[in-house]
């Protein structure tokens, strides 16, 4: 069923060049690997490197206990491309701290192409405030694993 699931996220998904998108993805059984702050930390470099490499612009991301929550416009490549260089960097980085091998991440993602007519800020403070509407921190700032261009 999960596979099937997983197939039907993936139908009709078209990405496009400079079109921003609000992406979602979990960790395997959402297991809270982010509790660890060096594993957090190795997903936010990852995304580093990917905005520092210029295949996307990284516009805000939170990463939570056992998910991630990234807003990107694409630069040359779609995004199921970007995704999985995102998710198997991260996860062999991971493993290795970890000393482990499996999996790191749930197959599938959800993304949401931002209209033209959506306010990318309000979206941004939507993402970072992912710790407080879940009880994590009392203020934004107190939480460690988030950043947005505007906020």
């Amino acid at each position: 069923m999960t596979q099937f699931k997983s197939h039907r996220l993936r139908q009709g998904r078209h990405s496009g060049i400079n079109q921003i998108y609000l992406i979602t993805t979990v960790t395997h059984l959402r297991k809270p690997l982010f509790n660890d702050f060096t594993i957090g930390r190795i997903v936010v470099s990852t995304m580093k490197h990917l905005h520092d490499s210029r295949r996307v612009s990284s516009l805000a991301f939170i990463v939570m206990p056992d998910h991630i929550h990234w807003l990107i416009q694409l630069k040359n490549e779609g995004l199921d491309k970007i995704m999985h260089a995102f998710k198997g960097v991260s996860a062999k980085q991971i493993n290795q701290y970890l000393n482990i091998e499996g999996k790191c991440w749930q197959a599938s993602y959800h993304d949401h192409a931002v209209r033209k007519e959506e306010d990318l800020p309000n979206i941004a403070r939507y993402i970072v405030a992912n710790p407080l509407r879940a009880g994590l921190v009392k203020k934004v700032g107190d939480y460690p694993l988030w950043d947005a261009v505007w906020v």
